[in-house]
């Protein structure tokens, strides 16, 4: 699978976890270097509290499109140290 936004492919990996839909994606598969940390948080009752960061390809900046769970709850805990995307990021297969 691949996270691909505004042409540049943010993060690759054949080993992603899917849950509620959304590829998550080890964090060592992402290029580090599109992304900027953001203030927003949000909660899930049963994997925890997800923080943000923001991507910016080409001077081009897309909000809060990538999160992740950094202690994520005892039974979220497969998705640990992987990042999931959305706001317009296509995930698709590679």
């Amino acid at each position: 699978m691949k996270a691909v936004w505004n042409g540049a492919v943010i993060a690759q990996s054949d080993q992603t976890v899917v849950v509620e839909g959304n590829h998550y994606f080890p964090l060592d598969s992402v290029n580090t270097d599109y992304l900027s940390d953001s203030d927003m948080v949000s909660k899930c009752p049963w994997k925890g509290e997800a923080s943000y960061w923001s991507i910016t390809v080409d001077g081009e900046t897309n909000p809060d499109a990538v999160w992740i769970y950094r202690d994520p709850k005892p039974r979220a805990d497969m998705i640990r140290d992987h990042v999931a995307f959305w706001r317009g990021v296509d995930v698709v297969e590679d």
